[in-house]
């Protein structure tokens, strides 16, 4: 990639970094030379990541940790096995997503769409966030989605207990995720960490795979003609390593160019209010407190 800034000695933690976007964002990272940890549900699927990563990126610094990004204690094993092993993290890409057509709960008795898109990677970024400090200038890159345009943010009905519609829920996750980037981004003036998202496109991955419904059949007649994930990639690369993209923070992205979101992205009291209810739903208080 052209200005790509300096990916050696630099270290990258991917999540759902075995698959699709993530599997592609990976090999190309660390075939810029970069030290690559990619996190995965399975040790078996995990294992034959690293080894196609690892082929085909022509870079053994590939390693892998095993979470399920949907219970709290194990993001929190996640970033504590993190922390052990490594003393400084460069960029941080939560891209870990599902989708849910019908509504089931985590072991933690929280949505699982609201759980895995949005509370994880606030959770996971929060526990890393003084490494990432530490190591600045550094970056956190949020994977979104342009979903985020039918979703909405109904503090009173955070995890759809009222009413739950599949593709409505994940464009809520995603459009959590954009406001939880802008706030972070906010809280983080001064820091020299940045925090961006974007919109990868429609990409022929796995994700909802073993759904049912309308809108699942819809995705399945479409995937021929979906991005493949190394294109769907490209601009998360490009916020993870470009130097051309250093220092802007807050931002949307889609295809390498800032782009804007809904309109509730930019309601600071929701924005205060959802990361609020987010540390209620997560255990976190405090963190990352406005400069």
């Amino acid at each position: 990639m052209e200005n790509a800034s300096g990916m050696d000695g630099k270290l990258v933690l991917i999540t759902g970094g075995t698959s699709g976007i993530g599997k592609a964002a990976a090999k190309i990272i660390a075939g810029m030379g970069a030290e690559v940890i990619v996190t995965a549900r399975s040790q078996q699927k995990g294992e034959a990541a690293l080894e196609e990563i690892r082929s085909e990126s022509g870079n053994d610094r590939v390693s892998l940790l095993l979470a399920d990004l949907a219970a709290q204690a194990e993001v929190r094993r996640l970033a504590k096995e993190f922390r052990a092993s490594h003393a400084r993290l460069d960029v941080l890409v939560n891209n870990a997503g599902l989708y849910k057509a019908r509504r089931t709960e985590t072991p933690d008795g929280i949505e699982m769409t609201l759980a895995v898109n949005h509370l994880a990677p606030f959770l996971l970024t929060n526990l890393l966030l003084d490494l990432l400090e530490k190591s600045a200038p550094s970056r956190v890159i949020n994977v979104s989605s342009e979903a985020e345009r039918w979703g909405k943010i109904d503090l009173d009905d955070l995890q759809s207990e009222r009413r739950y519609r599949g593709f409505p829920v994940y464009g809520k996750s995603k459009l959590a995720n954009i406001m939880f980037t802008i706030e972070l981004a906010e809280r983080l003036r001064g820091t020299s960490v940045t925090a961006n998202c974007m919109h990868p496109g429609s990409v022929n991955t796995n994700m909802g795979r073993s759904e049912r419904g309308v809108g699942i059949l819809l995705f399945r007649t479409f995937k021929p003609f979906m991005r493949s994930p190394e294109r769907g990639a490209d601009t998360l690369v490009y916020l993870a390593v470009s130097s051309e993209v250093e220092g802007r923070t807050g931002e949307y992205f889609i295809d390498r160019e800032v782009a804007t979101p809904s309109g509730e992205a930019y309601d600071g009291t929701l924005r205060e209010k959802l990361w609020e209810a987010s540390e209620e739903l997560t255990g976190l208080k405090g963190v990352a407190a406005k400069q």
